[in-house]
């Protein structure tokens, strides 16, 4: 797989994911034109992440059983209707049915990093999920970026028609790049292609273990990405939202930081790369707490964090990609399953405990969970 095609692949995931971000810096404009209270709005996400928890369970494991040229293009193009309908929405409720499509529908990002997977050769495998990955976590996390800048400029809703046009170029380049034939796909249905993917958990003890890792680090990270325009819009900060857009930046570039944590895997270093970023994200919420005080260490802590999860995720996913290549994407969809739920975990209890405690509050709910997967790791490292 050549670097042209994986920064490619890269790209796509960023757009593709990007989708169901735009919001976490648009959750007071959504609040305002829709009257959902603050401790609700939170809702806007969450639905969207248990979504694209349902898509990974029922979608993802196609990439093993159909032609994934025509899976990611035809997933790409349904999402364009949806984000459509997104950036049209005249009540609430059209609003959540549309978004809670668009998290379906973008886990076609897990489609492709499986698919990296078993277009790499195998001693550059680390190398090149560690930059798909990127992608997608830079994704995530300009997305912030890309939401406040054009909210700014056109409102909340040119954000969603904007990523629907990007989509659509996106979709044909892909299916022009996409090999037309693949190797012999499994013979089983539908329904045997999900129960295998239960199967697979039960099997494999490294996925069971690295889910949970992804779970606990993607709670840590929703809880800080979802809950930070709130103490950033309100008084004394009372930033734009291109302002707080501009935030991502620096969470992209600890994400770049963390890239080599592919390399380290396929050098046999997965587990020390797990224990030091987990050790880097617990240190984080330390800086992350003076954030009313001091954007500076918001901005240091933001680098720590990001750098820490990305690190952990690649590390992840190099790791348990060379169980099974035949089973590449339920793999891949097993363990995203509980990245997706750890997502949703942190929106909705993010925003809830900072209505209630502020954000303090907020800061000490991601040091305990942060601390929960530096213990676990701790308590796995050595299980094989």
């Amino acid at each position: 797989m050549s670097r042209s095609v994986a920064l490619l692949f890269a790209i796509a995931c960023g757009l593709a994911v990007a989708n169901i971000y735009y919001a976490q810096p648009l959750l007071d404009a959504i609040s305002q034109e829709f009257g959902i209270i603050h401790s609700s709005v939170g809702l806007v996400i969450t639905i969207t992440q248990v979504c694209y928890a349902l898509g990974l369970l029922l979608l993802v494991p196609l990439g093993d059983l159909l032609n994934r040229r025509w899976l990611i293009a035809g997933q790409m193009l349904v999402s364009v209707l949806a984000l459509i309908v997104v950036g049209t929405a005249p009540t609430s409720r059209i609003l959540f049915i549309a978004i809670a499509a668009v998290g379906l529908l973008a886990v076609v990002t897990q489609t492709l990093v499986a698919f990296a997977a078993t277009l790499a050769a195998p001693a550059e495998r680390g190398r090149t999920v560690g930059v798909v990955t990127s992608g997608i976590v830079i994704g995530i996390l300009l997305a912030r970026t890309f939401a406040g800048v054009l909210t700014d400029i056109a409102g909340w809703r040119s954000v969603y028609l904007v990523s629907a046009g990007l989509t659509l170029i996106m979709a044909g380049v892909l299916f022009r790049v996409l090999p037309k034939d693949e190797p012999s796909r499994e013979s089983l249905s539908y329904l045997q292609l999900l129960h295998s993917l239960f199967t697979l958990f039960a099997q494999e003890r490294i996925l069971r273990i690295r889910a949970v890792l992804a779970l606990l680090i993607f709670t840590a990270f929703s809880i800080l990405w979802t809950s930070l325009v709130l103490p950033l819009s309100a008084p004394p900060l009372s930033l734009s939202h291109t302002a707080i857009g501009a935030f991502g930046l620096a969470g992209a570039a600890g994400a770049l930081a963390a890239a080599q944590a592919g390399r380290l895997a396929d050098r046999g270093l997965g587990q020390r790369t797990t224990g030091v970023a987990l050790i880097l994200l617990l240190l984080s919420w330390l800086p992350i707490s003076y954030t009313e005080h001091s954007l500076p260490a918001l901005i240091i802590g933001i680098i720590l964090l990001d750098l820490a999860v990305q690190a952990v995720h690649v590390t992840n996913q190099s790791m348990i990609l060379t169980v099974r290549p035949e089973a590449r994407s339920r793999l891949t969809a097993g363990y995203m399953i509980f990245y997706s739920i750890g997502s949703a975990t942190g929106s909705i209890a993010s925003t809830s405990i900072y209505a209630h405690s502020g954000w303090n509050g907020v800061c000490l709910l991601g040091a305990i969970v942060s601390a929960l997967a530096l213990l676990f790791w701790a308590l796995t490292r050595r299980l094989k």
